[in-house]
């Protein structure tokens, strides 16, 4: 970890910032570390076995790189079946025992994609199969989440898709609308040729537990899933206003008062995620997860779980080695990108942002490229305000909701109630927005 931790960079939105030599040069250092670790992981991925071992020519440490799942250069290339990618990778030293996040070592994911000549090469120099995909385990069919026959498991017969429609689609599956014993309902599908993978069959069981347990006005209801048959399903209430993201694109910078009614409905869903002791970090909250109840649009809900996290808190103060690079690049907290260790505070963060956006009517610095941008603000820079919406009271509860250091940004509940205070001292003046925006 960089002796530069704590240093925010220059001011938001000004000018470079004068700096001794020695913190600007660890800054650059780095950033090329960031850029480095994506370049290694891109190239295991992509069979460049030439490009790979010039980055370990330049930096041999890079062949210990770690992605947001803990996964080496040598987990993608195991997984691959890319050779001379993992016989470079080895030549320079890496753990051919190494785990990721689900313990799964370089073995166990080439003995699950059957590559039977990376199982060899593997073993050779040691490899050892252990993890979920490793052959210390039975392969047998991942059971449902809770016990069968529990009262939300669906029968996929009562999904009715005649008439449906694909709302939105991702790397695992898509969501689609359809009927539910004659309501529209949202289902999350997994692909046919995913539904065997171990892995995501994983992220599936986990956001079932999670959203099986969730209950509030401002979050996506759960209403059931599909675990005992192919392919699994998560069904969700259908929410018929669509996405924020949708709506900020058709009507531009809301009202002063609507963005801050949409503000409240977002924090009031956080403040329930966040509530100790049973934390649940969201990780990817932006304006396509957060969905309008109708298209009066005068309700707001928190949806898609997918990267969530549930942590059990000891104490209060309690901060977390998790994945970096979860999430949504654009509204990425700085810690998350710079793979540091972050708490729930991160999605204070992202929050700010996408109040910024509301007001603002575009998204984030939507003059740089997601990942670009997420790396300007690791850089201490922040978007610069320029509509006039922000009264002095809101420009300061986003400028603290983004702070650097997410000891000093506010908690979801603090967030409200300071919400409710701006939204008091409203001039009067604003109020008929609501009904125009």
């Amino acid at each position: 970890m960089s002796g530069s931790e704590g240093s925010s960079g220059s001011a938001a939105g000004g000018g470079e910032a004068v700096a001794p030599v020695a913190a600007s040069t660890e800054k650059k250092k780095e950033k090329s570390r960031v850029s480095k670790t994506s370049q290694i992981l891109w190239h295991a991925h992509h069979n460049g076995a030439a490009a790979v071992r010039k980055l370990l020519e330049e930096d041999r440490t890079l062949v210990q790189a770690r992605d947001y799942d803990n996964r080496t250069p040598l987990h993608v290339a195991a997984l691959h079946g890319w050779i001379d990618v993992a016989k470079c990778l080895i030549d320079y030293g890496a753990d051919v025992n190494a785990q990721d996040r689900w313990r799964n070592t370089p073995l166990a994911d080439a003995e699950g994609a059957k590559k039977h000549g990376m199982i060899e090469l593997l073993k050779t120099y040691g490899g050892l199969s252990y993890g979920q995909n490793g052959s210390h385990f039975e392969p047998r069919a991942v059971p449902p989440p809770l016990p069968k026959k529990c009262d939300w498991e669906i029968d996929p017969a009562e999904l009715d898709f005649s008439n449906s429609v694909i709302i939105g689609k991702g790397s695992f599956g898509e969501i689609l609308k359809a009927c539910w014993r004659g309501t529209p309902v949202a289902v999350k599908r997994i692909l046919p040729n995913l539904s065997d993978d171990r892995l995501v069959i994983q992220d599936f069981r986990h956001e079932v537990n999670l959203l099986v347990k969730l209950r509030h006005p401002n979050i996506v209801q759960f209403l059931g899933a599909v675990t005992e048959k192919k392919p699994l399903m998560l069904i969700t209430e259908y929410l018929r206003g669509g996405d924020l993201h949708q709506h900020l694109k058709e009507k531009g910078a809301l009202s002063p008062s609507t963005a801050i009614n949409f503000a409240m409905d977002i924090a009031r869903g956080m403040t329930y995620l966040h509530n100790e002791p049973n934390v649940i970090i969201h990780r990817d909250l932006k304006p396509r997860n957060v969905l309008l109840v109708n298209s009066n649009a005068d309700h707001l809900k928190v949806g898609d779980f997918g990267l969530s996290k549930l942590i059990r808190v000891q104490n209060s103060h309690d901060v977390y080695k998790m994945t970096g690079e979860t999430g949504s690049y654009r509204y990425m907290a700085p810690e998350v990108f710079k793979h540091r260790k972050y708490d729930k505070k991160v999605d204070v963060f992202s929050f700010a942002m996408i109040l910024y956006e509301m007001l603002e009517g575009d998204p984030p610095l939507s003059h740089y490229e997601p990942y670009e941008a997420a790396k300007y603000v690791a850089e201490g820079h922040r978007p610069i305000f320029r509509v006039k919406g922000f009264t002095p009271e809101l420009k300061e509860l986003v400028e603290q909701c983004w702070a650097p250091d997410m000891n000093q940004r506010p908690s979801f509940l603090e967030i409200l109630k300071r919400l409710e205070k701006i939204k008091e001292a409203l001039p009067s003046e604003h109020h008929w927005h609501i009904f125009n925006s």
